[in-house]
């Protein structure tokens, strides 16, 4: 017998094993394994992988690729981001904003630790005066556009209307 008065149910709730409180371990899992800045989303742990992205528009729709698909990434400051998916079509995903190469504080940044390693789970347009807020300090979507193409012709005359800087 123990010589502790302590009450039972107190005696239980100290012990994490009984309380139903996660153990230190559980807890850090539990901490979440997903991050977000106001222009995107991303996995936290170096070897976590995203199967797709989405990309969210303005106006309500998004759409989704596998990372499968994903081909070149372009990145250029001056005129953003390009990024290519063949599938059953070719698709051309164009981003224009801001500070897109810039890290956010979590050290992860949109293209080298983000899509080159699958760990982007979203990325958004954001509007004006969010993206106000964010001007000088992380990175800012202002347009997302998504083309898709049958032909290298057809991807080709897109890309020199829209982004001739992309053009090789």
């Amino acid at each position: 017998m123990h010589d502790d008065k302590t009450p039972h149910t107190d005696r239980l709730s100290g012990n994490p094993h009984l309380s139903g409180r996660p153990l230190a371990k559980q807890q850090k899992a539990m901490e979440g394994t997903e991050g977000a800045c106001p222009a995107f989303g991303y996995l936290r742990g170096l070897h976590e992988r995203a199967s797709s992205i989405e990309f969210r528009m303005g106006g309500g729709s998004s759409i989704w690729f596998p990372y499968a698909w994903l081909g070149t990434v372009t990145f250029d400051p001056s005129q953003g981001l390009l990024i290519k998916f063949s599938g059953d079509l070719t698709y051309l995903v164009l981003i224009r904003g801001s500070n897109l190469d810039r890290a956010v504080e979590s050290g992860i940044d949109l293209i080298r630790a983000g899509l080159q390693r699958h760990r982007i789970l979203w990325m958004r347009e954001m509007d004006e005066e969010e993206a106000e807020q964010e001007t000088g300090s992380g990175p800012t979507i202002d347009s997302i556009q998504v083309a898709e193409f049958e032909s290298n012709e057809a991807l080709k005359e897109w890309l020199g209307k829209m982004a001739p800087s992309f053009m090789h």
